[in-house]
């Protein structure tokens, strides 16, 4: 345990550069005091650890000293290679690279670890979008790849859902969701979402910005996701719904509905339920959402929304009547 703690330690000051001593127990999970031993005893050992003093102190290696991979478990170089999926480094143009830095990492590796991480390549594959979805290829994704890595500026020229957009942009991240890219930006103080194949021109600039120092894009892109699901589903439906229409619902619902849809507990004579589920902006949003189901749910309320559906059951009735008389006629004109 404490070998592979003090391994921690060094890949942490190898990684960072220079790492306070309260740093380095957050990372490692353990004392302060535990720290000050570990370094002790890292010293005495022959590693070239210092102690730089000041406001701006901390640990660091001596320049030029690396840390050997010989300290990794089986499981922690597994993980490396199933981290190296070739899909999104290729859409990144960086598969080349990704196949050189495990090579090289191959190569640092034990050799009973070895066989472990080429099965993780043989037998794990990353395949992004959602059934039935075709993955997405932007044109601009690698242009704007590189400006997120310098920190610079982009000019893009953007479809969004009404109108073309011209736009100056911080690129703050980039998000693979569902085999779709989407841009992280800052316009004018406030982050925004772009999906990058909706950006018809990009032009990348050579002038840096200021990245804010607070901003985490993972916790920026659950809370964007979240807000997104919610202004999509600001209604309720009340809906009585029949053991097989809950099935239905439970299997046809995207997560943040089924997640918020309340069902009562007692069932009436027939067995059905009666739920309430966050449905769409418009009567007819709501309606297509609720049509999945079929005739194993029934919309109590609203009142609007309960006649959105009896028209358009009406009319597809109608519809499909129509092309029963005319087979009918024809049947029986032969």
């Amino acid at each position: 345990m404490r070998a592979s703690r003090m391994l921690s330690i060094l890949t942490t000051l190898q990684a960072r550069g220079r790492a306070t001593a309260p740093e380095l127990a957050e990372a490692c999970e353990v004392s302060v005091r535990t720290i000050y031993r570990d370094i002790d005893a890292l010293a005495a050992s022959g590693v070239p650890v210092y102690a730089d003093r000041g406001a701006e102190g901390g640990y660091r290696l001596l320049d030029g000293y690396r840390v050997r991979l010989n300290g990794l478990s089986q499981s922690e170089a597994g993980a490396l290679f199933l981290a190296g999926l070739p899909g999104p480094a290729a859409a990144l143009g960086l598969d080349a690279a990704m196949i050189a830095g495990q090579n090289k990492l191959m190569a640092a590796l034990p050799a009973n670890l070895r066989e472990d991480a080429g099965r993780m390549q043989e037998r794990f594959y990353l395949d992004a979008p959602g059934w039935f979805a075709a993955a997405e290829e932007p044109t601009h994704l690698r242009a704007i790849a590189g400006a997120v890595l310098r920190g610079t500026w982009i000019d893009i020229r953007y479809q969004s859902w009404r109108a073309e957009k011209q736009r100056r942009i911080a690129p703050l991240g980039l998000v693979l969701k569902g085999g779709s890219w989407y841009l992280a930006g800052q316009v004018d103080g406030s982050v925004r979402t772009y999906r990058i194949a909706r950006v018809l021109e990009c032009v990348p600039l050579d002038d840096r910005f200021t990245r804010p120092a607070d901003f985490d894009l993972a916790a920026y892109w659950q809370s964007a996701t979240l807000r997104m699901e919610a202004e999509l589903h600001p209604n309720v439906a009340t809906v009585r719904l029949s053991p097989l229409g809950i099935q239905l619902l439970n299997a046809l619902s995207q997560p943040y509905v089924k997640a918020r849809t309340q069902i009562d507990d007692t069932a009436d004579a027939d067995g059905w339920r009666v739920a309430r589920i966050p449905v769409g902006t418009t009567s007819w949003h709501a309606a297509a959402e609720l049509l999945r189901l079929g005739p194993e749910a029934e919309v109590l309320a609203p009142v609007d929304l309960r006649a959105t559906i009896a028209e358009l059951a009406r009319a597809m009735a109608g519809r499909y009547d129509e092309a029963r008389q005319s087979a009918q006629s024809d049947r029986n004109s032969v």
